[in-house]
């Protein structure tokens, strides 16, 4: 139970989120359906060249995440991206960065919960059929808001058993696989096209993705300005080199990878055998419960912090007596989140959702050299060397990534943006405020 005699913020948050607790929030928020997927998917495209687009988007997330570091060294609030933004650029900017991170979380939620069903189904046929589908779907989503509702201690314990429990399988799977690789498996052919090889990288964006729900409950976190980033390298430092292990051993151990719905499950399959496939099957469904416990963790603070500052309706900022959460947002974001995840089976293609991110992503950059010059911003405890060329660097590279995104994407990413910008000057209009940013 939430003990309110820890360390309580002046909003009446608790910071029960310790640096470990944070290092695993930031793997579970990167780890859950896509390296089970993306294995597979990128070796369709660019064959064995997949393991050079890791290692690029690796290279990317990474000068993106030393952004991070730098402007997240700076607040000790909730609200990661959107309050970076925000004093960055002001409120308007703000608030389309908040909305668009909310949206890709809540969308990856549902998304992620519909694919957790899929690999149930490894095990349990009938789990992703009729109302067995939405016994479990409800009962997932209903468990895990429970237990951050009852306090964000509990959400980070929960986040530290899904941590160790996902972590487990990923290492047995490299750990044996790395002895049973075929070298020939590795011979690169002719060069992908530089489309085949851009779409790659950016659908492997997606698996490196979450990172940034570390900043996010920031009022909720021990020491954030400390914590935060040294919990986003060692976190990054992690995935990237499990990442780049997984896809050696699917690449080595299965000749058909790129025709194959569950690449990890059945590359296990040829060196672990059944066992070894129904251990990665769990595995999946374990990461998967593990990051849905971080976005419901995490993506309800957006609209707390969205609250807390005026631009949406007072109630959402509102924090348990009891219980020190933000329990109106907490149960609005779980409700949307429900609601979308039983409406359809594929909620949004991963590169949708990766636009959405790679937006909070460009702004959070361009913020590190602004708020270097803004006069009176919050000191930053870290100072990345060379860090106006890296933004600069991560800006165009992310920039690279958005420009191999489809029309239908763009389209959808824009109407997205449009609808908050109708949300926040129509809010505003009810408030009467007057508009001065």
């Amino acid at each position: 139970m939430q003990k309110v005699s820890e360390d309580t913020t002046a909003v009446g948050l608790v910071r029960g989120i310790r640096r470990w607790d944070l290092v695993g929030v930031i793997i579970n928020g990167i780890v859950g359906a896509g390296i089970f997927v993306l294995p597979a998917t990128s070796f369709s495209r660019v064959g064995s060249y997949s393991l050079i687009a890791f290692v690029v988007c690796a290279l990317v997330v990474a000068l993106i995440i030393l952004c991070f570091v730098e402007v997240s060294s700076r607040f000790t609030g909730t609200g990661g991206p959107y309050l970076y933004a925000r004093e960055a650029f002001g409120p308007a900017i703000g608030f389309q960065v908040g909305w668009m991170n909310w949206i890709a979380r809540v969308s990856a939620f549902a998304t992620n919960c519909n694919l957790l069903v899929i690999y149930l189904s490894f095990f349990w046929p009938s789990a992703g059929k009729g109302i067995w589908r939405t016994l479990i779907i409800t009962t997932i989503t209903l468990t895990l808001t429970t237990i951050n509702y009852i306090g964000v201690r509990n959400a980070a314990i929960t986040s530290n058993i899904f941590t160790m429990a996902k972590l487990i399988p990923l290492i047995l799977f490299v750990a044996v696989g790395l002895f049973f690789l075929t070298p020939a498996n590795f011979t690169l052919h002719d060069y992908p096209s530089y489309g085949s090889f851009s779409t790659a990288v950016l659908l492997l964006v997606y698996a490196f993705t979450g990172f940034e729900n570390g900043s996010v409950p920031a009022g909720e976190i021990v020491n954030p300005r400390r914590n935060v980033p040294f919990a986003i390298l060692i976190g990054i430092a992690i995935v990237t080199a499990l990442y780049l292990l997984v896809q050696t051993v699917s690449i080595g151990t299965l000749p058909n990878l790129g025709s194959t719905e569950r690449p990890l499950a059945e590359a296990a399959s040829k060196f672990l055998g059944a066992i070894g496939a129904s251990i990665i099957a769990a595995g999946a469904v374990v990461s998967v419960l593990g990051n849905l416990n971080v976005n419901i963790l995490t993506t309800p603070r957006i609209l707390f912090a969205m609250s807390e500052h005026r631009e949406i309706p007072p109630a959402l900022s509102s924090v348990h007596a009891r219980f020190r959460t933000p329990y109106v947002a907490i149960i609005v974001t779980a409700a949307l989140m429900l609601a979308l995840t039983l409406s359809s089976s594929l909620i949004y293609a991963l590169t949708v959702s990766t636009i959405a991110r790679l937006f909070a992503y460009i702004a959070t950059c361009v913020a590190l050299p602004t708020l270097r010059r803004q006069k009176g911003a919050p000191e930053a405890m870290v100072l990345i060397p060379g860090g106006i060329v890296i933004s600069v660097l991560a800006v165009l590279l992310s920039i690279w990534l958005l420009s191999n995104s489809t029309g239908t994407e763009a389209r959808d990413s824009g109407i997205a943006l449009a609808a908050g910008l109708g949300i926040y000057f129509s809010y505003r209009l009810l408030r009467r405020q007057p508009a001065s940013d």
